[in-house]
């Protein structure tokens, strides 16, 4: 699976297998996750299961919960995603997701859910800069 424009590669991968939800690849601390183009409420409960095998007993650390794929989001989506991060919980890790289109984060924004789900996987053009770093402005680039 290719990373999406802009998306971060964590790690390296140790194993990786094929499962109903998407690839998943494992590395020391963290561990990928995808969801799939379409999600439905009978899918929740599998995907939880899913991911409570795949971390279950291992020590603490970051889901990377890739959501490329995912084709029209809606409130279903948003659901998978935070009974997802509250698995990881449960386990000890925390959930990051990456790859969210501007319609699955509009969404996400509007159910007051932005801290929750998607803050720590923003973008590094949302973040604020670190101190002493400032960026370089292109100006080629048309403003937004």
């Amino acid at each position: 699976m290719e990373p999406a424009d802009g998306a971060e590669v964590f790690g390296a991968e140790a194993m990786s297998f094929h499962t109903a939800g998407g690839p998943i690849h494992m590395a020391a601390s963290t561990t990928s996750f995808a969801i799939g183009a379409t999600v439905t409420r009978a899918d929740i409960p599998v995907l939880c299961a899913d991911l409570a095998e795949l971390v279950r007993g291992r020590g603490g650390g970051v889901v990377v919960c890739d959501v490329v794929d995912v084709a029209h989001p809606d409130v279903v989506t948003v659901e998978a995603l935070a009974r997802l991060r509250l698995t990881a919980r449960r386990h000890g890790w925390s959930l990051m997701v990456t790859g969210a289109g501007p319609n699955l984060v509009e969404l996400v924004r509007l159910l007051g859910l932005t801290d929750a789900l998607l803050e720590a996987g923003r973008q590094s053009e949302q973040r604020e800069e670190a101190d002493g770093v400032e960026e370089v402005v292109d100006r080629r680039d048309s403003p937004r």
